[in-house]
């Protein structure tokens, strides 16, 4: 967010600009005020602001004198100014100083929202300047590319940054794909051939993910013509020089239109999941796999429900879902052994990706035993019992991230109450624990800060409410646990990178 500054020495200016606008939805803050120019220095001297709003006739010092000498610490600073006078010679000699609008009061609310827009979107550009300067533009590109992948940001700000840097987004479809070297030595090398490689061919846009991974996004004008082609260029890659004898994995995601390409990304990574169940392949096309299928259209399994359970650790809840599916499935006319068997194998997938989501790590051999009973299996009575196993585990995981039985307890009621006022103190004097040794004990065992874990915690649910058009921002803040919806902006911003508005409007 940027920081708003308000001067003005009518006390009621200064209060309805506080409440005609919600400043978060704009991306900002207000950072305090002040009722004359001299005051007003001081309360920004030492504090980062980037508007300034002021009043151009005021006591002790005027508003023009204000920007001059706010401008001497604050060089970049943006500035709106406000009068009660339509005098020519205020307004040009604003205009000499770079201010943004002159605004005559009554305030035109309309006119001051497109005056904070227009600054808001200067002060982002500039940022992007900055960025671009102070850092290794690939590094850049790539964290922009991943963050849009991964629905962080919106696809016209993803627009906005693609032309900062060059990137040819024009195309109508969109197609990821990820690329895994499979060897035990040194990848560097060889991830930068490759990069450079595919990075020749038009259409091909690769970058490194957050783990330092090689992903590519290929951009289509002709939906079937220019995947085949991309199919092509890709499956040839073990043809390079120096990739001789290399094993390299590809996972392609669906087709989707541009502004939704975080949906192709998502389905590559899920066509990658499934080499856990084919591991002698080296190719696997979300548009192939056996879960888009007839049968499951016709059997829908509420994934949503299952995670709530997982993310829980109530394996009882689990089960008695699991049962509840299986027995649904055989009262499906004509359900082959086939079918059912896909079924299962959906859901061991979709158990070790959530598992692998929360944990950040790579557990494959867990679910191996699993994945050999569904295989095996000869009626959905051996299906569901290899399930449960396999959804127990999945719990069982979770479980040994927490030793504590006191944080377990903590844990629970957090996950219970995290719409309410909660504290270490107050959650210490519930369970007879001394709140600064909770507080080590809760980071020892979950590795955040209490205040770290709720935020996030609550960020999450708040996530899951966006989702809804019936909500407003405000609402969610209210639910989710936030009275105060500027911080609730602020912290969604912090764990998402965009806005909740921005969030909202992917939905």
């Amino acid at each position: 967010m940027f920081n708003v500054f308000i001067v003005d020495d009518e006390p009621f200016i200064i209060e309805g600009l506080y409440d005609i606008l919600d400043w978060a939805e704009f991306g900002l803050e207000i950072a305090g005020h002040a009722e004359n120019g001299q005051a007003a220095l001081a309360g920004i001297r030492n504090k980062p602001v980037d508007i300034l709003i002021t009043d151009i006739s005021m006591p002790v010092m005027n508003g023009l004198s204000l920007i001059r000498e706010a401008r001497k610490t604050h060089p970049e600073l943006k500035v709106i100014i406000l009068s009660g006078y339509n005098d020519f010679e205020y307004v040009r000699e604003g205009l000499t100083l770079g201010v943004e609008n002159y605004l005559l009061k009554p305030i035109n609310i309309d006119e001051l929202q497109e005056t904070l827009k227009g600054t808001v979107r200067k002060l982002n550009a500039t940022r992007m300047e900055r960025a671009l300067a102070e850092f290794d533009v690939r590094i850049i590109r790539d964290n922009i590319l991943y963050r849009w992948l991964t629905w962080q940001i919106t696809p016209a700000i993803m627009q906005e940054r693609a032309e900062v840097l060059h990137i040819d987004l024009s195309a109508p479809y969109v197609m990821a794909a990820l690329v895994r070297i499979e060897t035990e030595k040194d990848t560097t090398h060889l991830l930068d051939q490759l990069e450079q490689h595919l990075a020749s061919f038009r259409g091909m846009i690769p970058f490194r993910n957050v783990e330092g991974e090689l992903d590519v996004i290929i951009t289509l004008r002709d939906r079937e013509a220019d995947k085949a082609l991309a199919m092509g260029q890709l499956q040839d890659l073990k043809r390079l020089p120096g990739l001789s004898g290399t094993a390299i994995r590809i996972a392609c995601g669906s087709i989707e239109p541009m502004d939704i390409a975080a949906t192709s990304y998502a389905n590559a990574n899920r066509a990658w999941q499934y080499f856990f169940l084919y591991p002698d392949r080296e190719w696997i096309d979300y548009s192939e796999l056996p879960t888009e299928s007839r049968e499951l259209e016709a059997f829908p399994v509420e994934w949503g429900e299952y995670a709530k359970s997982i993310v829980a650790k109530d394996k009882d809840q689990l089960f008695t879902r699991i049962d509840e599916d299986f027995a649904r499935l055989l009262s499906f006319d004509g359900i082959t052994p086939k079918e059912a068997q896909t079924i299962a194998l959906e859901l061991l997938v979709r158990f070790k990706m959530e598992l692998q989501e929360i944990r950040h790590t790579e557990q494959s051999e867990l679910f191996k035993p699993g994945l050999e009973r569904v295989l095996h299996a000869t009626t959905i009575a051996d299906l569901t019992v290899a399930v449960k196993e396999a959804a127990g585990l999945t719990v069982d995981a979770l479980d040994r991230d927490v030793k504590s039985p006191i944080i377990q307890q903590i844990l629970h009621h957090v996950h219970e109450h995290y719409a309410e006022s909660l504290s270490l103190k107050t959650l210490g004097q519930l369970y007879n624990i001394h709140p600064v040794y909770l507080g080590q004990l809760f980071h020892k065992e979950t590795n955040d800060s209490f205040a770290e874990y709720i935020n996030k915690y609550r960020i999450e649910k708040a996530k899951e409410l966006l989702k809804d058009p019936r909500l407003k921002v405000h609402e969610i803040a209210n639910q989710v646990g936030y009275w105060e919806t500027g911080y609730f902006y602020k912290q969604f911003k912090k764990y998402v990178n965009i806005s909740p508005t921005e969030y909202k409007a992917l939905f």
